[in-house]
């Protein structure tokens, strides 16, 4: 829904009201999060939720103004990985040196893998190869469900599954 109002001020000046949640791109701009809006311990923004979102301020072009703000600034959600204190080089080396004894699954939460590991010695070292593997490719993260803590801010993995819906399936006219 889009209501137009137009103010005349000085012969030409054109105000719009728009709903702010169906903005195409152009039409605002949200600056990059400053200084004291990301955590420095885990380089994320610091509201962000169990649902991998954060808001920010955003700011609509000249000429618009949000009709539930009846301003030109509104909040926008933002992705963010949402963390709970799990440090990625503890629980990585925790796996390297004392993951025979399952000191790696005790910290991110998962007990019984961990007491499996310490009574067979990390399934006779295998399992403790495995969970270096897993570990160091963020397979395996902590049992909450959230992201690991990373000193940097940078790059990161983003694991991509194929299901039903993004396999593409032989077509009758192949």
């Amino acid at each position: 829904m889009v209501i137009v109002v137009i103010h005349l001020v000085d012969g030409v000046n054109h105000t719009y009201e728009i709903d702010c949640n169906n903005l195409r791109m152009g039409q605002y701009i949200c600056p990059h999060p400053e200084y004291d809006f990301i955590d420095t311990k885990t380089q994320q923004p610091k509201d962000c939720t169990k649902e991998n979102k954060a808001k920010v301020l955003c700011q609509v072009a000249d000429g618009l103004i949000c009709s539930g703000t009846k301003n030109n600034t509104f909040k926008k959600d933002i992705p963010c990985k949402w963390t709970n204190g799990y440090s990625f080089e503890t629980s990585l080396l925790l796996s390297i040196f004392l993951g025979m004894f399952g000191a790696d699954r005790f910290y991110l939460g998962y007990p019984a893998i961990g007491l499996l590991k310490l009574c067979t010695l990390g399934f006779l070292f295998l399992g403790q190869f495995f969970d270096v593997i897993l570990i160091a490719t963020q397979t395996v993260r902590p049992a909450d469900g959230s992201h690991y803590v990373m000193p940097y801010f940078g790059a990161g993995v983003s694991v991509i599954r194929s299901n039903n819906f993004t396999y593409r399936l032989p077509q009758h006219d192949w």
